[in-house]
């Protein structure tokens, strides 16, 4: 058996036994007891006609479940492609058809929602039995839980063998993008892919076995599963995960002490409002980004003059990084720093193709996805192999990256270009840390004007802002129109993302 597959990974790490791979609020599974059931999912599945090259959808939040369904698909070879727990039944029905699923391992529910409901929508038939659906012509089976394939009785030969015959070159899973600018495509990413730049990339974080990582990133997009779940199993670390009120997660997190913390800092400002926060003990989380939470002495002063992460599901997890967890100069403001080892990276002017310290961003090399599920290769790659990301970035003299928007979202006024995270950056500071989004509304005489949305009911002095930008931007850069707009009132796309092509409809109807 190669040793860069799931089989192997996890029979090795199976021998940590009752050591706790995933907690997740009040449930727990060790890595013996991963083994131990995903080796019987995985039978149930070459029970029922999976195996090396099935395309096994997986509908689940983060849970023990969704760690031994990965598992056990990807162990006998089948290719996992997990689905988000926010998207419709028309969403996964489309998914369905465009990634040739074949079989569905789905939770019954997930935070108070009938995903049973939701898949029998999504296929338009009950989901019982062998199915034979016109419109999803190669979809087999559906399985709730994993209580039916567990029951199925374990052969652990046919498991053995099925795992002899897996390579590190076959697909472990496409993961899909988040289809906010666009309909969701299945990314392609091999199994000896993914877990040797894990491997690279828990040297660089310095992610070891004695750690616990507490993150709230879904496993179901590429930066929980492969970052934060996977990450785990090759370390042979624990994982904390949590959905619960904010009291309840205090208690866990003080109960399992991480020491690592990674995912998006807005989603535990809530902890932070709890009566009981100030009296907390939280002082084990000595590195991470999750910085609301951490110990004082390790929170900066201005999240933006630290370090961030900047990942692609193209790039099968995180491609800018840097393990510093120093305070930066002002120069260095909002930089992710450099390549991970396993990509490299151009910065090409989009109007010359040259390389420029300003514009898009290519990549290419080992950690760059295999292609889209279904797109030919000129689909995905030029003819040097290199993949154009459509993010605009800009590069300083010690390699340190900048990111600039998307080519899609840059707003263009008058003839010139305008990013909008520029613009945000600006209004953040001028405003004392107000969060925007700054879109273009569609003129007949510039072309677009430049329109800022400031988050929340809080009044503030649209004219009193403007003057404050005029001395950080470029005249044309400066917003030509302000308005509020409280956050739950964003429209939004099934990842949880904004919907900005929605976002501008209703600004232009103001």
């Amino acid at each position: 058996m190669n040793s860069d597959t799931i089989g192997a990974l996890i029979r090795m790490q199976g021998r940590l036994g009752s050591k706790p791979l995933v907690v997740v609020d009040s449930k727990r599974l060790s890595y013996g007891e991963a083994e131990a059931r995903s080796r019987r999912v995985a039978a149930g599945l070459l029970a029922a006609g999976a195996g090396r090259g099935s395309r096994v959808a997986l509908l689940f939040g983060n849970s023990p479940d969704f760690a031994v369904a990965f598992i056990a698909v990807t162990r006998i070879g089948a290719i996992a492609m997990p689905f988000s727990t926010l998207s419709t039944a028309h969403e996964i029905s489309g998914l369905l058809f465009n990634a040739d699923a074949e079989y569905f391992i789905s939770a019954g529910a997930y935070r108070g929602r009938d995903l049973r409901a939701v898949v029998a929508d999504a296929i338009g038939a009950s989901p019982e039995g062998e199915l034979m659906l016109p419109h999803l012509p190669v979809m087999r089976k559906v399985w709730f839980d994993l209580s039916g394939l567990e029951a199925a009785g374990a052969d652990d030969s046919a498991v053995a063998e099925a795992e002899e015959q897996v390579s590190s070159a076959d697909t472990l899973m496409l993961i899909h993008t988040s289809g906010s600018t666009s309909a969701p495509k299945g990314v392609i990413h091999t199994q000896g892919q993914v877990i040797r730049n894990m491997r690279r990339q828990n040297l660089l974080r310095g992610y070891r076995e004695e750690d616990c990582l507490l993150s709230n990133s879904p496993w179901f997009w590429v930066g929980g599963m492969a970052f934060s779940f996977l990450a785990t199993l090759i370390a042979g670390a624990k994982l904390l995960c949590s959905s619960a009120e904010p009291a309840a997660m205090l208690d866990l997190i003080e109960a399992e002490r991480p020491t690592l913390t990674n995912g998006v800092a807005a989603t535990v400002l809530n902890l932070t409002r709890d009566p009981s926060f100030a009296s907390r003990d939280l002082s084990s989380m000595q590195r991470g980004n999750l910085y609301p939470i951490m110990p004082p002495e390790k929170r900066p002063a201005d999240p933006e003059l630290r370090y961030n992460l900047f990942g692609m599901t193209e790039m099968g997890s995180v491609c800018l990084f840097d393990p510093s967890e120093e305070d930066l100069p002002d120069a260095k403001r909002g930089s992710f720093g450099s390549p991970v080892e396993g990509v490299d990276m151009r910065i090409v002017d989009p109007e010359t193709g040259e390389d420029a310290q300003a514009g898009e961003m290519w990549a290419r090399g080992a950690n760059v996805m295999q292609g889209y599920y279904g797109r030919e290769a000129w689909a995905c790659f030029d003819d040097a192999g290199w993949h154009h990301t459509g993010d605009m970035m800009a590069v300083d003299a010690d390699g340190d990256f900048f990111f600039k928007g998307r080519t899609g979202d840059i707003i263009r006024t008058s003839g010139a270009q305008v990013s909008p995270r520029e613009v945000e950056g600006a209004i953040s500071e001028a405003t004392g840390g107000r969060m925007s989004i700054v879109i273009g509304i569609p003129d007949e005489e510039r072309g677009q004007l430049v329109t800022a949305i400031l988050l929340g009911d809080e009044a503030f002095d649209a004219e009193a802002l403007r003057l404050a930008l005029r001395a950080k931007l470029s005249p044309y850069k400066v917003p030509r129109k302000f308005m509020a707009m409280a956050e739950s009132a964003l429209p939004t796309v099934s990842s949880g993302k904004v919907d900005l092509k929605k976002l501008v409809e209703i600004a232009r109807g103001r």
